[in-house]
């Protein structure tokens, strides 16, 4: 047949274009739930592992690791973490009390949870509740002090102290090479439970930095801030005409100082860093924790960043890892995932 008589072939009958249009509707919508089912039987193999988090207290007001961060706070980054893993949470309050840490423990074995997250400052409890796990084959993750044969995520203290004072010492060395300077290190300088022995540490090697024979004196408010006035008043008297690093333990210290010097006329003779960048110091206005616009430009350089409020978002993914095993990898992680 000529190509010009193919061309004129009539079309096929409607009912076979019917037939075959129905036919290749129907392959689709089968495979689509097909695709469905698959879906749901993933989402449904993911487990959804129960974690305990014992908070060290959520008292109102009170705050922790000499900072101005609560549990409170702490509480509510768990929270918000939590959300991008698949994980119920169950919380604690320790409530500082070593009874009250044991019992929620136990209560924690009752409902039989995966893993549990221990914050607690004593060590014996600590250890006490970690045999308690252990012999429940519960796993455990401790925040800032130690459970025997547990991951630790801890502060480093000395480390921030050092910061502070490495950055004072620059400080000085660019602006007052020629003046006369000591170093100050303030704050509530017994308080072990914080670890502040630890900051005063660091905040001294860091001050020495760049200012190998600074004179540094110590100002110890007891865990007073109201202190903080009379200690710098009286150091100012006895040394005019003299320019002060001021290494701060906590921003409420920090900024007690700020306020000293400024009562005596003598901001233009300070600088000041605090610890914790909490919300006295950076307002609360918004989260990458800007200092507060009261205190930018002022002799307050900044503060070491704490970040007591993100605890959860550092921890939970630890947690995750602890709870993947062999036998359960191919659930969290599954092969048609791996790209």
């Amino acid at each position: 047949m000529s190509a010009v008589g193919s061309a004129l072939r009539p079309p096929a009958p409607r009912r076979g274009r019917r037939r075959f249009f129905l036919w290749t509707c129907f392959r689709w919508c089968l495979l689509l739930l097909l695709l469905l089912a698959g879906a749901s039987a993933l989402v449904a193999q993911e487990r959804r592992h129960t974690i305990a988090f014992a908070n060290l207290t959520e008292e109102p007001g009170v705050t922790l690791e000499g900072t101005g961060f609560t549990g409170r706070e702490v509480r509510e980054s768990f929270v918000l973490a939590a959300r991008r893993h698949p994980i119920e949470l169950v919380f604690y309050d320790n409530q500082r009390d070593p009874k009250k840490a044991l019992a929620n423990a136990e209560d924690a074995i009752g409902r039989k949870v995966d893993l549990y997250i221990q914050y607690f400052d004593d060590p014996a409890t600590n250890a006490r509740v970690g045999e308690r796990l252990r012999a429940a084959k519960i796993g455990v993750l401790a925040i800032n002090t130690p459970v025997p044969d547990a991951p630790l995520y801890t502060l480093d203290n000395r480390a921030a102290g050092r910061i502070a004072g490495e950055a004072l010492s620059e400080y000085g060395v660019k602006n007052w090479r020629s003046a006369p300077t000591i170093g100050v290190v303030l704050g509530n300088m017994g308080s072990r439970e914080h670890r502040v022995p630890e900051r005063v540490q660091g905040a001294t090697e860091g001050l020495k930095r760049h200012l190998h024979a600074l004179k540094i004196s110590t100002l110890d408010t007891q865990g007073n801030t109201a202190q903080v006035a009379t200690l710098v008043g009286k150091l100012l008297a006895s040394h005019p005409a003299t320019k002060v690093l001021i290494a701060a333990m906590d921003d409420a210290s920090a900024l007690a100082a700020k306020s000293a010097l400024d009562s005596a006329g003598r901001l233009h003779d300070g600088a000041i860093i605090g610890q914790g960048v909490d919300r006295s110091v950076h307002g609360g206005i918004n989260d990458r924790k800007e200092i507060d616009p009261a205190n930018r430009g002022s002799i307050v350089l900044g503060s070491v960043a704490f970040y007591l409020d993100r605890y959860g978002y550092d921890v939970l993914p630890i947690a995750m890892r602890r709870l993947i095993t062999a036998a359960n990898v191919f659930i969290e992680y599954p092969p048609n995932a791996m790209n």
